[in-house]
């Protein structure tokens, strides 16, 4: 569907949206732009030989570190509405300071590694700095709230002593702090920072450069082939599409406004209204950071943090991705129904000729996963997917990654990391803070106490903590904050620790479309032109059955069978009786089954529903019970006058 169907303001509205998340960045031109676009292209090469040559642990993170600070100085204005265009004098000085700070470690590193237990005035000073730096440099990029958050730890840490029982402690000065954040890999430089030096940074370059290549263009040319033609095409369109543009994207708001800028003119052929079109577009481009391959960069941390493969992190989110994804085709199928969805005729190749095109864009994809079959670190197999991508582009003149493209992949997947790098360091001061303080012990204990050693309520107080986390930072802080203090207290009470993990890293993510504040469905408004507010609430509504999916892997030990942990025959019993649970609660959410619901039947669905997401024999038997009484009432009343299509007459109602 082409773009010039949407108002081109709307657009530049969403697009807008994604820099709120990234942050406004500089359109520098002349010889300083040249030299910026060499220095991110430089930065890709660099750590791309690194990922298959070998390097200092310490050094690789300093000089990520120092990439880091300077592109972010350079790119990323002081204030979002000026400097846009060129880079003012107080941004040079942080520049040279950044590379101050980071090449004052490495002039006598050896001697510097061993004094952080006594570090000098010289070291307090630099360290100081370095912190202050990295707190801005995270501002610039991702807003006010983060670095506020890093500097309320950093008050705890000082203030310890005075503040009251259980979160006193002896407090810390300038020494242990500086000792602790600069001179070892427990702060700054700690696991965040080193999975986005390794990881992340490999995980963005392999995304430009399929980006580059028109991976993504063929991935939704693929999906309104796959799925048109019938009234649920267009919402179907959007599942499919999202999935294939989010895994290399690993950005729910990107996602959203990509698939949105193309989708939202089918989905408004079909009848949706603006408001349920943009909640769809959201609840779909949020996918992208749960989906495998690539997920989110929290996934990378997930691995790091349980001393995992990350493709045991592949096998652990493969089925709750599938579950979110059958909630929302649930969700689209019935809706179809129940608002009267229109069938969208898709001009364009058929699924087989662009199949037959450019299907080499799918093996990259594949590659992956099959390179750490084969035994490849998680490192090495993106190195090598990266490599194909990029040979394989040249199969078609069009999607030939040229060495002009390959130039701007390459600068793209350097610039494209900065947040999540800035993020990363500035999480590890807080991950610095807690491991020097014993803050998550103290946390989990309070989290315990208030929940009465329940595990369903600490479960919940868990969930909700993540969920508010998560409202005002991005999801790889609020999952690293959350990580280290509230993951011990599931833990203690039995959870596994990669479940304990993987429900952190899940409400991370679903923060994203969570009322009152959700970038994604306001990004998806923008487009639509809807109330941002009602968008919010209707990608709610579509990811809402996926919210107890956390619930099912956690509560019940049988419930780890949906993170492919235990014998094959409860894994795919547990994963149908949880297909079913969430089609029943869709089914209820929704008010439709085979015909309208009454509220009897809605009632039964629902609570069919949330039987069946708890594993348990006696609790699957119950729910399937339900599931089927409401289905045979449905079935007794078929002949009933149907629903009328609301969305259509709603959409009338606001375009009037």
């Amino acid at each position: 569907m082409p773009d010039e169907s949407i108002d081109p303001s709307r657009l530049a509205a969403a697009k807008e949206l994604v820099e709120a998340e990234e942050g406004p960045r500089r359109r520098l031109a002349g010889p300083l732009g040249w030299g910026v676009s060499a220095a991110a292209v430089g930065m890709s090469l660099l750590f791309l030989y690194w990922a298959y040559g070998t390097v200092t642990t310490q050094i690789l993170r300093l000089v990520f570190l120092a990439f880091t600070l300077v592109l972010s100085f350079l790119l990323y204005p002081a204030r979002s509405k000026r400097g846009l265009m060129q880079v003012a004098w107080f941004d040079w000085l942080l520049v040279a300071a950044s590379l101050l700070v980071v090449g004052y470690p490495l002039w006598d590193f050896e001697e510097f590694i061993y004094r952080a237990a006594l570090p000098t005035q010289r070291d307090q000073l630099f360290g100081a700095l370095t912190i202050l730096l990295v707190l801005e440099a995270t501002r610039r990029t991702t807003g006010w709230i983060l670095p506020g958050v890093a500097l309320g730890f950093l008050g705890y840490a000082w203030l310890g002593a005075w503040l009251p029982a259980p979160w006193t402690h002896q407090g810390y000065g300038l020494d242990r702090l500086v000792g602790h954040m600069y001179m070892t890999l427990e702060g700054i430089f700690g696991v965040p920072l080193d999975v986005a030096a390794t990881f992340i940074i490999l995980f963005t370059i392999y995304g430009a450069v399929l980006e580059h290549s028109k991976a993504g263009e063929f991935y939704v040319n693929f999906s309104l082939a796959a799925t048109g033609g019938k009234p649920t095409a267009a919402g179907r369109t959007v599942t499919l599409a999202s999935f294939l543009l989010g895994g290399p994207s690993g950005s729910g708001v990107a996602t959203t406004v990509t698939l949105g800028s193309v989708a939202w003119p089918l989905l408004a052929r079909a009848g949706y209204d603006k408001a349920s079109a943009g909640g769809l577009l959201a609840a779909g481009g949020i996918g992208a950071i749960i989906s495998p391959p690539v997920l989110g960069a929290a996934a990378f941390l997930i691995a790091e943090f349980l001393k995992i493969s990350y493709l045991e992190v592949i096998a652990l989110a493969a089925i709750p991705t599938l579950l979110y994804y059958w909630s929302i085709f649930i969700m689209v199928e019935l809706d179809a129904k129940k608002f009267g969805a229109q069938a969208v005729a898709v001009e364009g190749e058929s699924v087989w000729s662009l199949t037959r095109k450019y299907g080499y864009h799918f093996l990259s994809l594949v590659a992956i996963v099959v390179f750490m079959l084969w035994g490849y670190t998680a490192i090495l197999s993106v190195f090598y997917a990266t490599v194909l991508a990029v040979a394989l582009s040249f199969l078609r003149r069009e999607t030939a990654l040229i060495p002009r493209r390959l130039a701007k992949a390459l600068e793209d997947g350097a610039t494209g990391v900065l947040s999540v790098a800035a993020t990363c360091a500035t999480a590890g001061i807080i991950v610095g803070v807690v491991t020097l303080t014993g803050l998550g012990l103290k946390f989990s204990l309070i989290i315990l106490t208030l929940a009465g050693g329940s595990l369903f309520l600490t479960i919940l107080y868990t969930g909700l903590a993540v969920w508010v986390l998560g409202l005002a930072i991005p999801v790889t802080a609020s999952y690293i904050i959350a990580a280290v203090i509230t993951a011990p207290a599931m833990i203690k009470l039995g959870v596994p620790d990669y479940a304990a993990h993987m429900f952190i890293f899940y409400y991370a993510v679903l923060s994203e479309v969570s009322p009152p504040t959700a970038l994604s469905p306001f990004a998806a408004a923008a487009i639509t032109g809807g109330n941002p507010y009602k968008t919010t609430m209707m990608a709610w509504k579509y990811t809402l059955p996926t919210f107890l999916v956390p619930f099912m892997f956690t509560l019940h030990p049988d419930g780890v069978g949906l993170l492919l942990k235990g014998p094959w025959t409860n894994i795919v019993w547990t994963t149908v009786t949880a297909m079913v649970g969430l089609a029943a609660l869709a089914a209820g959410l929704t008010g439709w089954l085979l015909r309208k619901t009454t509220h009897f039947e809605r009632a039964l669905l629902v609570a069919a529903g949330l039987v069946l997401v708890y594993p348990g024999w006696l609790q699957d038997v119950i729910g399937f019970v339900l599931f089927g009484l409401a289905a045979a009432l449905q079935a007794r009343g078929r002949g009933a006058p149907a629903g009328h299509p609301v969305l259509a007459a709603e959409r009338t109602g606001e375009e009037k």
